[in-house]
């Protein structure tokens, strides 16, 4: 038999209402902070669960709370899982993304070019010159202004991979590769090839994880960018080693 001075059964506690919550209640914790504004915080029940104080408001972001640009990243993300664990497409990714670290397939690109026939000489040097200065612009200061973290990697990669220690957006790889692009199109029948290797180098960044999709696109305007500025600046056919000296010392030789 209950005493005289015990309190009266208090009303149902929040996880035991049958009640289906209100539209925009999807969520037990939205659910939850109604059912404690209707008892008021000074009550009985709320003191038996104190968690239940601290339910209410979402701690965590829910999903339908993201960003339109983490959707995206996140959907292209889940489209790489297709391809990850897969030969020959891990070795490629892989290969082709060290390759691609301080712009080295680009410049070895330029080089080859320059050393096989002097009319690739002019863009050769141009492309060794104005690559170093495209890392410092985008590795060393636009980085700093974003100090985005990278993704993080829960399972183990196939191949061992140097991590950066900069930034995650804009991808480095993405910005030299449009700028390379950009640089050995020029006067070329190749154009579909530079640009073809360029979209290979900065999708693998997204395939190894190091990058998020949304890095790649940044990282290609802001080198798009600098490679049109670099053209416009420094012309083939003018300067200390353009074309029309080189072809006027072969001219000389001859």
């Amino acid at each position: 038999m209950r005493g005289v001075n015990d309190p009266a059964d208090p009303p149902a506690l929040p996880s035991e209402l049958d009640a289906d919550p209100t539209p925009g209640q999807e969520f037990i914790g939205e659910a939850i902070h109604a059912r404690l504004s209707e008892l008021g915080r000074d009550h009985p029940a709320v003191e038996e669960i104190p968690i239940v104080r601290r339910i209410g408001a979402h701690d965590v972001e829910p999903p339908h709370a993201s960003s339109l640009v983490d959707r995206f990243d996140q959907a292209v993300d889940r489209a790489f899982d297709t391809l990850r664990g897969t030969e020959p497409a891990d070795r490629i990714f892989y290969a082709i993304t060290e390759l691609g670290d301080f712009g080295l397939i680009w410049l070895l690109i330029g080089a080859t070019r320059g050393a096989v026939s002097d009319r690739h000489l002019a863009n050769a040097v141009r492309i060794g010159t104005v690559l170093p200065l495209e890392s410092v612009l985008v590795n060393g200061i636009i980085k700093s202004l974003f100090k985005r973290e990278r993704p993080v990697v829960e399972v183990d990669r196939p191949y061992k991979l140097r991590v950066p220690l900069t930034t995650s957006f804009p991808s480095g790889h993405s910005s030299s590769a449009a700028v390379a692009a950009v640089l050995l199109s020029e006067h070329s029948r190749a154009k579909p090839l530079w640009w073809a290797l360029a979209a290979l180098v900065a999708s693998s960044r997204v395939y190894v994880r190091i990058h998020h999709a949304s890095d790649i696109v940044g990282g290609l305007a802001v080198g798009l960018v600098i490679g049109t500025v670099a053209k416009r600046a420094w012309p083939l056919d003018k300067g200390p080693i353009g074309t029309r000296r080189i072809r006027a010392r072969a001219a000389r030789r001859r």
